[in-house]
């Protein structure tokens, strides 16, 4: 019998801002008593999914892995907004240190979710059952898949099967060994048919892939040159084959779908971060980069942006340079999707009003208003709304433009609140009556291009650039709603770092390839450090000191 799993949580006293429902379909059966073991299960594993949300936050693991890059960049926005004592800055100019808050944020969410999913693993051991059984081994595997995030970001996991053990600290080809065996074991027992808000075969088999296609940076995180092996290839090969060959999932004609605000259903999600509106519904990916003058939803005078990262101008040249003397505009529907379709100091009624998506330039156009939470300016007829040229009404100088600029820096002129293009990709939620909540939409983790990209990169790099080739095209050919790319006609290892770029921007794996491709002591921006021991986070200074009672327990990464 399923269960609305808020029953489950009420009924074993779990209290939990955020929760993750582990059933595809929620039925609103009340809990009564007589609750068999196995229907108790659910509730054991929710705990550990639940860390996802908040670890996905547009601030925790965001700021990581996409302003630690030359892809996104937050300055302090007019010398008021997203100062936060440095932190962004200090991560975009790598110099972070061992105190930084969001690396101290980013470790506690992650372990623990290694230490609530250890929690299930055991509970779930003495449960009787399949469900019992099947709900073991999806918490294995979010074990697994914190230790790959812990091992991507600080080079180290932590490893116990009792809670009351003391973890052995792994790092390099154990902790590899270890992950990989944690997905092996658990490959044939997890479903093939849940969700994207679960661990499925389809995602064991992605970060199957994803670990053997990073496992020569984490075996050796500071080689001049990282060693990939024919044998990691082939693995890699293996799965995302599997996975392309499932017939389960689909490569989205329509771009911008698969980042929808009911995606859930999206074919292209292998795994992601539930988000649909009856459970956790609360990401801000939408709201983060938009301005503080653009208000998408007509119903909603007080949703709007926040003037957060921009992409830099390296990134933007990026697709300059692939597109020579055409607008990437006109040429890749990954770039941007224009709805406003409508001439300058119009009228357009509520129903026909959505905000353009994608990477947004230039003259920004929407709703007028005077101020934040005052009503949008209505047309003569006192149905549809004005449309018009937008200003910054929410701040200091009401008459500036929102005229997002390509420059963008840590300097005074740079850090305006209109400067750096900005990245519209997650739907803006239509229920949310404020920017900072409702974000509804999954955010993804693994997704079916990918399959076909990591595949791609494998066999390019065992020399196999017409089948890489193929793959890459196939991506960029499946997106038919609007336009198709043109084909590539040639694949480098360059090319498909920059084909990364385009598929990927903004999906929090940035930092991981350029470190793959070793482009992360490149100079971009503000950014000038070139120390390869940058590749790995600093330690928590905190997460030290909590084992200081054990001498030599915990060692900081090198270069901290």
């Amino acid at each position: 019998m399923k269960k609305k799993i808020i029953f489950m949580l009420l009924f074993i006293g779990i209290m939990l801002v955020n929760c993750t429902d582990l059933q595809e379909e929620v039925l609103d059966e009340s809990f009564t008593g007589g609750a068999t073991a196995e229907q108790i299960a659910p509730g054991t594993l929710v705990p550990a999914y639940a860390v996802l949300p908040g670890l996905f936050q547009h601030t925790n693991y965001f700021a990581l892995q996409q302003i630690s890059t030359d892809e996104a960049i937050l300055p302090y926005r007019g010398g008021t907004d997203w100062g936060d004592n440095g932190i962004y800055i200090d991560m975009h100019r790598h110099t972070y240190t061992s105190a930084h808050v969001r690396l101290r944020d980013a470790w506690n969410a992650i372990s623990q979710g290694q230490a609530r999913a250890l929690v299930a693993i055991q509970e779930l051991a003495s449960i009787p059952g399949e469900t019992a059984q099947l709900y073991q081994a999806e918490a294995r595997g979010l074990r697994a898949y914190y230790s790959m995030l812990m091992l991507d970001l600080f080079g180290v996991i932590f490893v116990k099967e009792n809670a009351s053990d003391v973890s052995s600290v792994l790092r390099g080809n154990e902790a590899v060994e270890y992950i990989k065996n944690e997905f092996l074991a658990i490959e044939s027992k997890v479903s093939s048919s849940v969700g994207p808000g679960r661990i499925s075969q389809g995602a064991v088999w992605g970060l199957l892939s994803r670990l053997y296609l990073n496992a020569p940076v984490y075996r050796n995180p500071y080689a001049t040159s990282f060693d990939f092996t024919a044998a990691d290839m082939d693995k890699v090969i293996e799965y995302t084959t599997k996975i392309i060959s499932s017939g389960q999932y689909q490569l989205s004609p329509e771009y911008f779908e698969i980042f929808d605000d009911e995606n859930h259903d999206n074919k292209e999600l292998i795994f992601a971060v539930d988000q649909r509106a009856d459970l956790n519904g609360h990401n801000r990916m939408a709201y983060f980069s938009l301005s503080g003058d653009q208000f998408p939803l007509p119903a909603f005078n007080r949703a709007n942006g926040t003037d957060g990262p921009g992409i830099t101008s390296d990134f933007y040249q990026s697709w300059v340079q692939a597109y020579g003397a055409d607008d990437p505009a006109d040429k890749d529907p990954r770039f941007f999707k224009k709805n406003l379709n409508i001439p300058a100091d119009s009228c357009i009624s509520g129903a026909n009003f959505e905000i353009n998506r994608g990477i947004l330039r230039g003259q920004q156009y929407g709703l007028l208003t005077t101020a934040n939470g005052q009503p949008f300016t209505r047309c003569a007829d006192g149905v549809g709304y004005k449309i018009g040229k937008l200003r910054n009404v929410t701040r200091a100088d009401k008459t500036k433009l929102v005229n997002f600029t390509e420059m963008i820096d840590f300097t005074t002129e740079g850090s305006g609140y209109s400067t750096g293009y900005r990245v519209e990709k997650y739907e803006f939620s239509k229920k949310s009556d404020t920017g900072r909540n409702k974000g509804e939409a999954d955010i993804i983790i693994v997704r079916y291009a990918d399959a076909y990209m990591m595949r791609a990169e494998a066999k390019l790099r065992k020399n196999d650039a017409a089948g890489a080739l193929t793959d890459v095209n196939t991506v960029r050919a499946s997106r038919t709603a609007r336009m198709i790319p043109p084909a590539l006609s040639t694949m480098t290892l360059d090319i498909l770092y920059r084909e990364r770029g385009f598929e990927f921007y903004w999906e929090m794996l940035r930092r991981t390839d350029m470190i793959r491709f070793g482009k992360y002591e490149g100079t971009w921006t503000e950014k000038t450090d070139s120390d390869v021991k940058k590749r790995l986070f600093p330690i928590p200074q905190s997460a030290i000191d909590g084992t200081s009672n054990t001498p030599g327990y915990l060692v900081q990464n090198e270069g901290y």
